[in-house]
């Protein structure tokens, strides 16, 4: 369970909640957590605190480490030690729009860590230049999310493509619009606006360059692939399909999946649910 208590709305965007602020709205957050899973009979939970951005104020060496310890002594002070964190957030070079993992930053915070028995994880690894330097730099965990909607973003949109040739020959089937639909799903759920750069003071999708408009689409629709009229049309994308490509999905499936493996190959986690199960 990822306990965040870095965001404050009650401040300008570029001022960080104080270190002290952060440690007592994570143990209260904590506390709460564990109240409830008390009250309902539940097993123990992993947690994950911090964050990797930088308005979060953990960003520097010296907070984190005044976070680290201030969190050990207002939790111990509260009787909360057995719900210790598993993974602390750390950032480690990575955000949206790098691609560095710094394994010498990594390597410092799993020292500051591991004598209370936790781990760092890194978030926004995603198209990650190093990621062989992770395991190797003692890190714990790595969060992969916009690579991966991507990967399956661009397989959707080869199939669309390859549905727009099909249907020159086919004019008795009728297009999915499945790429329009999921743009639009996108600009209705609002997520595309927390991509928008400082000089991109635009209401509409539309408004914005043709190439931009489709990463924030394309950044963004992991938020609505559930959406009934996404799932609509992409399951009439596949129908559309099926004369040519007899299993549309596995198409989209096999991408990820190899995008996956490059991460299972780089952290040695290839065959680890066997050895887990041993």
């Amino acid at each position: 369970l990822h306990i965040d208590a870095t965001v404050d709305r009650t401040l300008p965007e570029s001022v960080p909640p104080s270190v002290d602020t952060v440690v007592a709205r994570t143990v209260d957050l904590i506390a709460f957590a564990e109240a409830e899973r008390r009250r309902l009979g539940l097993p123990s939970v992993a947690y994950e605190v911090g964050t990797e951005e930088v308005h979060g104020g953990l960003a520097d060496p010296g907070s984190f480490e005044r976070f680290i310890h201030g969190l050990r002594a207002a939790m111990t002070a509260r009787g909360l030690l057995p719900a210790w964190p598993c993974f602390i957030v750390g950032k480690v070079g990575t955000d949206l729009h790098t691609t560095d993992f710094d394994d010498g930053v990594a390597a410092r915070l799993t020292e500051t860590v591991t004598p209370f028995g936790s781990l760092i994880k890194g978030h926004y690894t995603d198209w990650v230049a190093n990621p062989e330097d992770y395991p190797a730099s003692g890190m714990g965990g790595a969060n992969i999310g916009p690579e991966l909607t991507a990967v399956e973003y661009r397989a959707l949109a080869d199939l669309a493509a390859r549905e727009r040739d099909l249907l020159r020959g086919r004019p008795e089937l009728r297009p999915s619009g499945f790429l329009d639909v999921l743009e639009r799903a996108v600009e209705d759920s609002g997520r595309w606006r927390k991509w928008l750069l400082p000089e991109e003071q635009v209401t509409r999708l539309a408004d914005l360059h043709p190439e931009r408009r489709e990463w924030l689409v394309q950044t963004g629709c992991r938020y609505v692939w559930t959406a009934p009229a996404v799932e609509a049309a992409r399951q009439s994308l596949y129908n559309n399909l099926r004369p040519a490509i007899p299993d549309p999905h596995r198409v989209v499936v096999d991408r990820i999946a190899a995008t996956i493996d490059r991460y299972m190959t780089a952290f040695h986690l290839v065959d680890s649910l066997t050895l887990l199960a041993a």
